[in-house]
């Protein structure tokens, strides 16, 4: 039955679970069991991510082959600049639209940093804190300081003990993906819950917000991203961004974390027929250096606030709004909601007070349903984006260019089981 189950697309199967948790949330609202998938497979992905994240980092590293063909120039240039150009872009979109919120009264939400010096003393405080620590409680910085550190150590190691940690590795990233084989009733039961709770208006005032937000990442993301990849691949971006879109971007909508849909990209990498000792390492990296996403979410919210208040913006000032966004979005952690800290830093940049700022940062969870939502999905269908151009971009250079599209459709009969087991014995 399960091989059965796992024939239909996975995409299909959550679409699947998207309506049955909006239909039960309509006709049974009172069903508390159902919102219990839900919360089950949230906790789930959130135990098993760390601990994946930290062995995948450290085997990978344990494992690197100097002078192989790693592509990590190419692919921490992609991740920086997507970054800063999606800061830019939310910047020129919220002058074309501005848009004014309405506060509410009061924001019962954590403390955030208010200066650049705070922010950068903070990460690199949580960089080197205890690495157990960091595993429990999610801090992806510390996980990625530490399992590179270890990493490193097991290069000198026996060959014996650095195939354990593969091999360990291996096992956990099978968990996670048997976890997200069951995506479709956890989805259910996540939807049933929002839509029980909030009706389908609940976030109807911050429409426009809603609306600016998404429009400025579709437009980065179908836009700006595939002009970065044209200008290192030469070839028609459509067909890559469109399928990391479908394949990496719809799940991360619904998980809501860059770094539960990590087992995702890894196998998407695998089906691309993408070099491992690169994938392995880019795409968990891509969980915290590339931040496209909540760059957008930071610059948007803050220039929200300076039209509530009335504050004029000047342009130099944006520029360094863009530049210490897409610093600090680098340091967003992994999981849902991990970018709206960051606002009452950006925010003070225009003598905005903190409690105006953790006013905005409580819209941004009234909002989260949906902004949060897309946000995931540009950050994490980009990592799979950005590594395979760093890959395709490299092999262009050496005088053996990939044809994308081809690479696409023997994917696609990888991905689909149904494809691949009618699939001529040829291929």
């Amino acid at each position: 039955m399960f091989a059965k189950y796992r024939s239909v697309s996975l995409i299909v199967r959550i679409l699947i679970g998207l309506v049955i948790g909006a239909l039960l949330a309509v006709i049974v609202p009172s069903w508390s069991g159902i919102g219990l998938l839900g919360e089950l497979f949230v906790g789930a992905l959130k135990g098993i991510a760390p601990v994946m994240v930290f062995f995948l980092i450290m085997s990978a590293v344990s494992g690197y082959k100097s002078g192989g063909e790693n592509h990590f120039g190419t692919v921490i240039v992609l991740y920086l600049s997507a970054t800063l150009l999606s800061a830019f872009a939310a910047v020129g979109a919220s002058y074309l639209f501005p848009v004014k919120l309405v506060l509410p009264k009061a924001a019962a939400v954590a403390a955030a940093p208010k200066s650049l010096s705070k922010v950068l003393s903070d990460l690199l405080t949580n960089a080197v804190g205890n690495p157990l620590s960091a595993i429990v409680n999610a801090n992806y910085l510390s996980i990625l300081f530490w399992a590179l550190m270890i990493g490193f150590a097991l290069r000198l190691t026996s060959k014996e003990t650095r195939k354990v940690i593969t091999e360990i590795s291996g096992a956990i990233t099978h968990v996670a993906q048997l976890v997200i084989e069951l995506a479709p009733f956890g989805i259910a039961g996540l939807v049933y819950t929002t839509i029980s709770e909030t009706g389908f208006g609940g976030i109807a005032q911050y429409g426009k917000l809603v609306v600016l937000l998404v429009g400025t990442m579709t437009f980065v993301y179908l836009v700006v991203y595939p002009l970065m990849t044209f200008a290192y691949t030469r070839q028609n971006p459509f067909p890559l961004t469109f399928w990391t879109l479908k394949r990496s971007g719809i799940p991360a909508f619904f998980t809501r974390s860059s770094a539960v849909n990590i087992p995702i990209n890894l196998q998407a990498c695998e089906d691309l027929g993408l070099n491992k000792e690169s994938y392995s390492v880019s795409i968990p990296l891509g969980g915290s250096a590339n931040s496209g996403g909540a760059a957008i979410t930071v610059s948007v919210m803050t220039l929200a606030a300076c039209a509530t208040l009335g504050i004029q913006v000047s342009f130099p000032l944006a520029f360094i709004l863009c530049v210490l966004t897409a610093l600090a979005a680098t340091g967003a952690s992994g999981i849902a909601g991990g970018s709206l800290l960051i606002i009452p830093m950006a925010a003070s940049l225009f003598g905005i007070s903190n409690d105006v700022a953790m006013q905005v940062v409580g819209v941004g969870f009234v909002i989260g349903v949906i902004q949060d939502s897309v946000e995931t999905a540009v950050n994490s269908a980009s990592d799979l984006l950005f590594t395979a151009t760093a890959e395709y971009a490299d092999a262009r250079k050496k005088g053996h260019p990939v044809d994308i599209s081809a690479a696409i459709r023997r994917a696609e009969g990888k991905a689909d089981p149904a494809v691949a087991a009618n699939a001529p014995a040829t291929k």
